[in-house]
């Protein structure tokens, strides 16, 4: 591993918090439930702050991110031993945005104001529905009274800038139930909401089951009128799953769409520097015996990098400037912008000069449109 040289340059920091008191059964994210492995967790990770701290130092992290897994579950002596290390090993921007993922029933009063103390200024709270039974479910092991209370009590000790997760598409669920449970999220006052589409992963303990899920119609149904509910509620839907007041958008996950580089460390995490990809192999007893685990991919080609920046801005409201497509990779954008115009009587892309983007009816099939695109480029 080099030093990297860049001066002054942002970067975002993930940090992977791989335990959680039990597995939700869509959860693939790499999480273990054994609690004997958080103090040689925290060890190792502290080790890797350190060294990356190292060889980081021309940079400036402007966000830090503790996702899992569920964080608040390692409990405040931990965590807050966690960020005083990136404190201490980079630098770290007065404004950094620092996001803690918590979950209902591992939230306190103890846990919140010593996050609030080390500088944590963004919670992301794990609601995923407002209907007990929808929860019982999908695993989840809170109720959403829980949930209300744990987002009060966060309010009430001073955190301002609140995320949400919400599910649709779960089994036995209905597009009433989806509102239902969005509009009572949205009377807890959250800046932002993550909504997502239940995806059945086949090494899940759901995807194993094949529950019956609701129709693809009625999903796509449920999904625009979702939409149509945060925007009556002055939400912007600024990526295919996120919304945000005004100034609330996830400023780290930002950082993944517009292809900036972050670091990320833990068993799972994924890393974009200097023009390469690395990741840690999910793991948590290699990580933390200090095996080499780096899976160190070599420099990503432009073809393949012009690929990836359309694959990502094009899951964002704002969609792809083409004067910012060929000045990065200097190409010409015609292949794209007439892929883009053959979509246009069919109410799926829209434009506003050189900027064209996916309306959310698009957003309903942004995979088949985003290779649709993509392949434009392609050379024979």
């Amino acid at each position: 591993m080099g030093k990297f040289s860049y001066k002054n340059k942002p970067l975002g920091l993930y940090l992977h918090i791989p335990f959680c008191v039990s597995k939700c059964g869509y959860c693939d994210f790499y999480s273990v439930t054994d609690e004997s492995l958080m103090k040689g967790y925290v060890s190792a990770l502290l080790s890797h702050i350190r060294e990356y701290g190292r060889v980081c130092g021309g940079y400036t992290v402007d966000t830090v991110y503790l996702g899992g897994g569920t964080p608040s579950c390692l409990g405040p002596k931990y965590l807050t031993r966690i960020l005083q290390e990136v404190k201490n090993k980079f630098v770290v921007d007065e404004d950094a945005e620092i996001t803690v993922e918590c979950n209902p029933e591992s939230t306190d009063k103890k846990l919140l104001d010593a996050l609030r103390k080390a500088g944590v200024n963004r919670l992301s709270f794990g609601v995923q529905s407002a209907d007990d039974e929808e929860l019982k479910r999908i695993g989840r092991i809170h109720t959403f009274e829980q949930a209300k209370a744990a987002v009060d009590l966060a309010r009430e000790r001073g955190f301002e800038n609140i995320s949400l997760d919400l599910m649709y598409g779960l089994p036995g669920q209905t597009r009433q139930g989806v509102l239902h449970s969005a509009t009572e999220c949205l009377a807890l006052g959250p800046r932002h909401l993550s909504c997502y589409g239940l995806k059945l992963e086949p090494a899940t303990k759901m995807g194993r089951e094949a529950p019956v899920l609701p129709e693809d119609d009625e999903q796509a149904d449920t999904y625009l009128a979702l939409c149509d509910l945060l925007a009556r509620n002055w939400f912007e839907h600024y990526e295919i799953s996120n919304f945000a007041k005004p100034g609330c958008r996830s400023r780290h996950n930002q950082k993944y769409w517009d292809l900036s580089e972050y670091l990320g460390l833990g068993p799972g995490a994924h890393s974009f520097m200097n023009g390469r990809r690395f990741e840690f192999a999910r793991d948590i007893k290699a990580y933390i015996g200090g095996e080499d685990i780096i899976r160190d991919e070599d420099e990503i080609a432009t073809f393949q990098r012009q690929g990836e920046y359309l694959m990502v801005r094009l899951r964002t409201a704002e969609g792809v400037d083409f004067l910012d497509l060929e000045k990065r990779y200097n190409i010409d954008s015609t292949p794209y912008e007439e892929a883009f115009r053959a979509l246009m009587g069919q109410e799926l892309v829209a434009h506003k000069g050189t900027r064209w983007h996916l309306t959310e009816k698009g957003f309903l099939v942004s995979n088949s449109i985003i290779n649709f695109i993509v392949s434009a480029g392609t050379t024979e």
